[in-house]
């Protein structure tokens, strides 16, 4: 128990004040006849489960669809003739439009339902990715047809995880959201090996076509499958954006004051600290090997490191969420998610800057990846501790800012490695922003409600 010391004490023999008294609360506080327009809907137990094993699914066919261009690029350049600033120029799209949907993709999701947004958004970039082979093969350039069709893949997707993060905090207990949001975590570690595993197999066997047709069509199968089953073919967009519109959209002045709030911007500032460190890590890891091992087999620094992970980031889900359920202070599971994530997994991070056996540097990697996926129990989720109601606008524009410094730090992080030939400077850069990160959330991170002023009922009457 020493270690809870550090982090909080349990929630026995504590007071919480009235007012930050989780939203599936005030379900049983307010008076008869005078229930809330908008009333959460908690899943049932067997329908989360559903729902868990869907979103998982959805989550590894969006990394197969993401992945699918830089697993086919050096084929498509051979065959379309593209410079390697060309194929920089079609992947490069897809970014650009991944940010710039974060923020409008959560709002909607609080607004008509993150399970809608999903689905609606997961039927258009899977027809776009299965219709990538014909797009390239209209009477306008290939380069330019491409790179617009990444351009709306990265705005259909950008939408996916503010309505993960929107739907969890609709339909998911606070003690379940952990493992839901580990699972989906695990879920694009896993698509990501699949793409990488039977893509590259397609990819000899069919040609790069069979790689956008495959993934094309089982994200369709899947959007088929969650509109006949889980939504029952209903898709009333409009009618619950005009009964529910009013209620969980935030205005300026609002926003203000959500960011005036010292927890909120203690999560904005980790989850950018996060979100930078662990785009670099994956984008310099693959340079890192090659350069230090040259001779070593390519397939075990790209296979192991997210087996681990995988493993890693559901076992975080489930000790977080058994945590808050005996009793533990949300707060301080949440802190100490993080502390695993961005302190212990830098330490290995560190033992890099030294020489290692090729073996040592695989296990220290898998290690820093492995303990990095308990964010998914840590800051990712603690968005929707702080504001439920707009959890999904808030945490897509964690997620935009996360983009944009991910990118400046991959910049540094190369200019680094230019400029010095040390990889130590780097992992130790990679150090500094998470402890950076870590010791502000430490210091100012919460789990009580934040937006309960943005909730219709908030000053309803209660029960005596």
């Amino acid at each position: 128990m020493a270690l809870w010391q550090i982090f909080g004490e349990t929630k026995h023999n504590l007071e919480v004040p009235e007012k930050n008294i989780p939203n599936k609360v005030f379900a049983h506080n307010v008076s008869e006849g005078e229930e809330p327009q908008r009333q959460t809907a908690i899943w049932p137990r067997p329908l989360a489960q559903k729902w868990t094993v869907t979103l998982f699914l959805g989550t590894c066919l969006l990394y197969c669809a993401r992945m699918a261009m830089p697993i086919c690029a050096v084929n498509m350049a051979t065959t379309f003739g593209w410079s390697k600033t060309q194929s920089g120029v079609v992947m490069g799209g897809f970014f650009w439009g991944y940010c710039f949907t974060q923020v409008l993709g959560g709002h909607v999701s609080d607004r008509i339902g993150g399970e809608r947004v999903l689905l609606l958004a997961t039927t258009s970039w899977a027809s776009i990715t299965a219709c990538t082979p014909l797009l390239a093969q209209l009477g306008i350039s290939s380069l330019t047809s491409m790179t617009v069709a990444r351009f709306l893949m990265g705005l259909l997707q950008g939408v996916h995880y503010p309505s993960l993060a929107s739907l969890c905090s609709q339909r998911v207990d606070e003690g379940e959201r952990g493992f839901l949001m580990s699972t989906m975590g695990s879920g694009s570690y896993m698509g990501t090996l699949m793409v990488g595993g039977l893509g590259s197999l397609m990819l000899e066997r069919y040609g790069w076509e069979s790689v956008f047709y495959g993934a094309g069509l089982l994200s369709g199968l899947w959007s088929l499958t969650v509109w006949r089953f889980l939504l029952r073919g209903q898709m009333n967009t409009i009618q619950v954006l005009s009964s529910h519109g009013s209620s969980s959209g935030l205005s300026k002045k609002r926003w203000l004051k959500m960011f005036k709030q010292p927890s909120v911007c203690a999560m904005v500032f980790a989850h950018l600290c996060f979100s930078s460190t662990c785009y670099s890590l994956m984008s310099w890891l693959p340079t890192f090997f090659k350069d230090t091992y040259p001779h070593a087999k390519g397939w075990v620094c790209n296979v192991i490191p997210w087996l681990v992970a995988i493993a890693s980031a559901l076992f975080g889900g489930i000790i977080s969420d058994h945590l808050i359920q005996q009793g533990f202070r949300t707060s301080s599971v949440r802190k100490m998610m993080q502390f695993m994530s961005m302190g212990v997994s830098s330490v290995f991070l560190l033992l890099l800057c030294r020489p290692l056996s090729f073996p040592s540097a695989v296990i220290f990697v898998s290690a820093a990846m492995g303990l990095a996926t308990f964010n998914s129990s840590g800051v990712s989720v603690n968005v929707q501790d702080l504001a439920p109601s707009c959890a999904g606008a808030l945490f897509g524009f964690m997620n935009m800012c996360g983009a944009f410094t991910g990118l400046v730090l991959v910049y540094v992080s190369g200019y680094l490695i230019e400029v010095t030939a040390s990889w130590g400077y780097v992992f130790s850069l990679f150090t500094m922003v998470n402890t950076m990160g870590l010791g502000v959330f430490l210091m100012f991170g919460e789990a009580n409600r934040v937006d309960l002023w943005n909730l219709p009922y908030y000053n309803m009457p209660m029960k005596k």
